[in-house]
């Protein structure tokens, strides 16, 4: 069987997915664009139906890849109901986007020169496909140091200017600004982020539940290259960002809660939706494994990012680490099978994956566990 990938490192992850074809997918609220010589005074549907793609690989206990599997070979459950899956393949031609993405500021700004030399390595990254490649670096706050170009050079030349950055770490504001860069690249564009961070987020605005869901809504992948935080966090600083782990407030599901933040804004399908899942088996499994994500950011940023998304994590501590790493990631992903699937009955809300093969034993799998579903979101 083919490969799904060209050889080079190139960070899947499929584009999204449009009830209108050609058209980029509304962002929650708005309308969509009208097509070129279309009446805009005509109604748009914003519906649009979910397609999740679920980047797999599969390794022997050796750690070689194994090559032959089709899509018959894999059981995908979705919150523990069996899909139909369609195996992907001759992807590795589609032009990609990729957001590198670079933490400058608290622990980072001691590894800048451990990864200035990535810009040269994106011949490597990109491989030989048509590509449009950002920078996004943060400390305190996160800012775009280079635009979508195709122009490497200007890439690299990016990384060599970059400044130290304050004592901050907004990891979830960077990944939320990246999320939203690709949402606005073409449709056939594959769509990465290649995440340089320490493991602990510094004062992000974005809140916990909001980064759970912008990482996990886009079929986007995230690739993650970490370092150890050295700054010791309080305790109440944790807490104050995450809140707390139980499903729901005092005096019932639907009751106010009294330390709900007053910017917060719950609508009754969602807070419905919460109580439900409380009662329903498979809503109940969904909303612990989202519980498990948030405990899981408490731990490491970059690690938890990359499973839910479908990446893979490495961590590194210096600059031969960084390269070396980044070459195993490159051989990873040339040997991913990348599975599809369209939820027949989506709630709004955190869905949780699984993958197991049905013969095969002895093997490891790497996988996305989990994706969010939108309000707007239909079955096909």
């Amino acid at each position: 069987m083919k490969k799904l990938f060209a050889a080079g490192m190139l960070l899947w992850v499929q584009m999204g997915y449009s009830p209108l074809m050609g058209q980029t997918p509304a962002a929650p609220g708005e309308a969509a664009a009208p097509a070129a010589g279309q009446d805009s005074q005509v109604t748009t549907l914003t519906s649009r139906t979910t397609l999740v793609l679920v980047p797999t690989m599969v390794t022997t206990k050796g750690g070689e890849p194994v090559f032959t599997l089709q899509a018959k070979d894999f059981l995908v459950t979705d919150d523990g109901i069996e899909q139909a899956v369609t195996l992907e393949e001759d992807t590795g031609g589609e032009p990609l986007a990729l957001v590198i993405v670079v933490e400058t500021g608290s622990s980072g700004a001691q590894q800048l020169n451990k990864y200035r030399g990535i810009g040269t390595m994106l011949d490597s990254v990109v491989g030989g496909v048509p590509h449009k490649v950002a920078v996004v670096e943060f400390d305190s706050y996160a800012g775009v140091s280079q635009s979508f170009t195709s122009d490497l050079e200007k890439v690299n030349a990016a990384f060599q200017k970059m400044p130290e950055g304050d004592a901050g770490g907004a990891i979830f504001d960077a990944v939320g600004l990246a999320v939203e860069m690709l949402k606005t690249q073409p449709p056939t564009y594959r769509r990465a982020i290649l995440l340089i961070t320490e493991t602990n987020d510094h004062g992000s605005k974005l809140k916990v539940a909001d980064a759970v869901r912008a990482i996990s809504d886009t079929n986007t992948a995230i690739y993650s290259m970490g370092f150890s935080s050295t700054r010791v966090q309080e305790r109440h600083e944790t807490e104050e960002l995450l809140g707390s782990s139980e499903p729901g407030p005092p005096g019932g599901c639907m009751a106010k809660d009294p330390n709900e933040d007053p910017a917060a804004h719950k609508n009754v399908a969602v807070k419905g939706y919460d109580c439900l899942s409380l009662l329903a088996p498979p809503l109940r499994l969904a909303k612990m494994a989202a519980i498990a994500v948030r405990n899981a950011l408490r731990q490491n940023v970059p690690e938890t990012v990359a499973k839910v998304s479908g990446g893979e994590y490495f961590k590194f501590s210096d600059e031969k680490g960084l390269q070396r790493d980044l070459q195993r990631l490159s051989n990873h992903i040339s040997n991913r099978y990348i599975l599809s699937f369209h939820p027949q009955a989506p709630h709004v809300g955190f869905h949780t994956i699984g993958v197991t093969l049905r013969e095969y034993k002895g093997v490891k799998l790497e996988t996305r566990n989990g994706y969010w579903v939108d309000g707007d979101a239909t079955a096909p």
